[in-house]
């Protein structure tokens, strides 16, 4: 094990400090490609990401793969065990789901602790290369009609704009709050959000943002990780199937097992017939 690697964590890969570069990560991030990438290009030894509960496709794992292209060392924690979008908790709580094949030839292995793979990945080089191309991260605008609200798809809630206020926005994200408190992450105002429930979780943390949109009145719902890859706002837009309402969007007949697609519509004929 080399003396010099540490470990950090970070509420997601993207927003991971500087100083992590040529150590071990543990991210709060589900563990698909955007996340992998973001992790990958910081020059680091290994990483631990969530795996959002798997979810349609392994989405929720998919940048495992994605990472061994590069022979960097990839771990997922089971959802279940501790709290998606909170690297110290997952560091003290989380229990592994999978690993990588490059993860393998450190004696990283599943049902681990995160920290024990963790640390093993301390023993791995650090790999510092370019990190190969993905296609997750588009921003894509579904509808755009004279006196509706706009919709569009954004495959991170991060690449929320401020000309973004009033439009029906559906996410790839999770629902999380970064380590449970309160980020400012959604900033515009909003008509209605949508997010992936990344499989809920422990204390179902993957939903935990959802409340907090009800003191803005912003309509904001989660679809199941089951039903619409985490990562692909398309996909949540097209096949997403409602697992959890906030407040506001039960009050706008956002229910359970409806599909986000239908409620968007139901959404936009209600702006229609409020003038």
């Amino acid at each position: 094990m080399s003396p010099a690697a540490r470990i950090y964590t970070a509420s997601s890969s993207a927003t991971a400090p500087a100083e992590c570069a040529g150590h071990v990560l543990v991210s709060g991030s589900y563990g698909g490609e955007y996340n992998a990438f973001h992790a990958g290009k910081r020059g680091i030894r290994g990483v631990v990401l969530n795996d959002a509960g798997v979810g349609k496709g392994g989405a929720g794992i998919a940048g495992l793969a994605y990472l061994d292209r590069v022979g960097l060392p990839g771990a997922t924690a089971n959802a279940h065990t501790c709290h998606i979008g909170d690297g110290e908790h997952m560091l003290a709580c989380g229990v592994v789901s999978h690993v990588n094949k490059s993860a393998l030839r450190y004696a990283c292995a599943v049902g681990q602790s995160v920290r024990q793979c963790a640390e093993h990945m301390r023993d791995a080089p650090i790999v510092a290369v370019s990190m190969p191309p993905i296609t997750g991260g588009g921003r894509t605008v579904i509808r755009e009609l004279p006196g509706e609200p706009r919709v569009i798809a954004l495959d991170a809630a991060p690449m929320l704009e401020a000309s973004d206020a009033g439009s029906i926005v559906v996410t790839g994200s999770h629902a999380a709050l970064f380590r449970g408190k309160p980020d400012g992450l959604i900033q515009p105002d909003v008509h209605a959000i949508f997010f992936s429930d990344a499989g809920i979780g422990l204390d179902d943390a993957g939903v935990t943002r959802l409340p907090l949109l009800d003191e803005r009145h912003i309509v904001a719902g989660a679809a199941s990780a089951d039903s619409a890859a985490i990562g692909n706002a398309r996909s949540i837009y097209a096949d997403g199937i409602l697992s959890r309402v906030n407040a506001t969007a039960a009050a706008a007949g956002g229910t359970r097992g409806m599909r986000i697609r239908d409620f968007v519509e139901l959404l936009i004929a209600q702006a229609l017939a409020a003038g």
